[in-house]
């Protein structure tokens, strides 16, 4: 079973969360995520436990749990969906606003829209 873990202290480490849900049953995986620019936690990870009796039982006995000084919240952890990384951004991305606007949108480079600049946004 995969365990979503949220709330995790930025002081801890893989090895305290694995300690923490080996108390339940065999830990095959603890994982905390990491931020790829900063190398700091994020403030989550991923537990995986041998079996669902110990993985159900873990989450029982860890959700709301003071470790590290935070109360952990833990759940059953969901597959990913499809495009879940597609979520907008700097640059747009699907339709979420972003930077650049585009063609008659408006924003900040305006696009195609002659010399009245981007700014203005009277064509809506």
């Amino acid at each position: 079973m995969n365990i979503y873990v949220a709330n995790i202290a930025y002081s801890a480490q893989d090895q305290d969360l694995r300690e923490l849900f080996e108390a339940y049953g065999e830990v095959t995986s603890a994982k905390i995520i990491m931020d790829k620019a900063t190398n700091r936690s994020r403030g989550f990870g991923f537990v995986e436990m041998a079996n669902d009796e110990s993985g159900r039982a873990a989450i029982e006995g860890t959700n709301g749990v003071a470790f590290h000084g935070r109360d952990l919240v833990v759940n059953e952890a969901r597959p990913r969906t499809e495009g879940a990384g597609d979520r907008g951004g700097f640059r747009g991305g699907n339709g979420g606003g972003g930077y650049r606007g585009g063609n008659d949108r408006g924003g900040y480079r305006g696009g195609d829209r002659g010399d009245r600049g981007g700014y203005r946004r009277d064509e809506y």
